[in-house]
């Protein structure tokens, strides 16, 4: 039986220390059909030098440019793809040899989804397991079900499009920086669903730079992700339910933007989770 050719596109800004083991966790896939897409996004480290040694070695497309931001890039990418199936990947993540292979069947068995996903190994910057992970089950999501945050989800290091439907969406946009989350309300939000497996599809490395570490920069964005999608009745609701999490994460640990975020929630939107915040807020204050 013939393989649908899957374009997989490694988009790297200044991770010398982390794209080879990316590139090449791509290049060993179980899977037979691939086309790799390699861009560094103009990285200041030695990024460049590693990849075009991995080059030298193997054969892959590779565009050094200059910044341009990572949704600019896909896009790049997803215009020069000939895959039935695009993949965008980190470039300091790994994926699992059999990764594509998984995946492949799981969309091919499943021509409902537009895009599929599955779980993660979180590793630290060095590679080891970390001791604290969390899986999830099998199931599918509709737009509501990603605009609520709820389970089962996929995260980023796992997602796999059919190529026609991103297309057809429009693909990413440069003006959000986190695409992710953009692109799964975007297709939802066009009548198609995600496919959740239960798989281990990707090790996720958990380092200094991750960005869901930058809470202001998370919050932000996400508050302008769901801006897009303003119209929808549903849209308070993800929207207050997002500031209450959030709020409680930075009460731990960053009370200008605990405070920052309280004032954002009116009082009506108070929920569980704004009430546990409200102590460590004033034993800071306090303190």
């Amino acid at each position: 039986m013939d393989q649908p050719l899957v374009t997989i596109a490694i988009s790297c800004y200044n991770h010398q220390k982390y794209v080879a083991e990316s590139i090449l966790s791509a290049l060993k896939q179980t899977y037979g059909n691939i086309e790799l897409l390699v861009f560094d996004d103009g990285s200041k480290d030695n990024s460049v030098e590693v990849i075009e040694g991995l080059k030298s070695e193997h054969e892959f497309y590779f565009q050094a440019q200059e910044n341009m931001g990572l949704a600019q890039t896909l896009n790049h990418a997803i215009q020069k793809a000939r895959g039935k199936y695009f993949v965008p990947f980190g470039s300091d993540d790994i994926m699992m040899p059999d990764r594509i292979e998984k995946q492949v069947a799981f969309m091919e068995s499943h021509p409902e989804h537009a895009m599929c996903g599955g779980n993660m190994v979180k590793i630290d910057d060095d590679g080891t397991v970390l001791k604290k992970q969390t899986f999830q089950s099998s199931g599918s999501q509709r737009f509501h079900d990603v605009l609520l945050n709820r389970p089962p989800g996929i995260p980023a290091p796992s997602m796999f499009f059919k190529t026609e439907i991103i297309n057809e969406v429009g693909g990413f946009d440069p003006e959000i920086a986190l695409e992710d989350l953009y692109i799964k309300l975007k297709i939802t939000h066009a009548g198609y669903s995600i496919g959740v497996m239960n798989d281990l599809i990707a090790y996720y490395r958990v380092h200094e730079t991750n960005t869901y570490k930058n809470m202001n920069y998370m919050t932000e964005n996400v508050l302008k992700t769901y801006e897009r999608f303003s119209d929808d009745s549903y849209y308070e609701q993800a929207k207050f339910h997002f500031l209450n999490g959030m709020l409680l994460r930075a009460s731990k640990c960053d009370t200008a933007l605990a405070l920052k975020i309280l004032k954002m929630i009116p009082l009506k939107h108070y929920n569980t989770k704004t009430f546990r915040a409200l102590p460590k807020l004033l034993v800071s204050k306090n303190g």
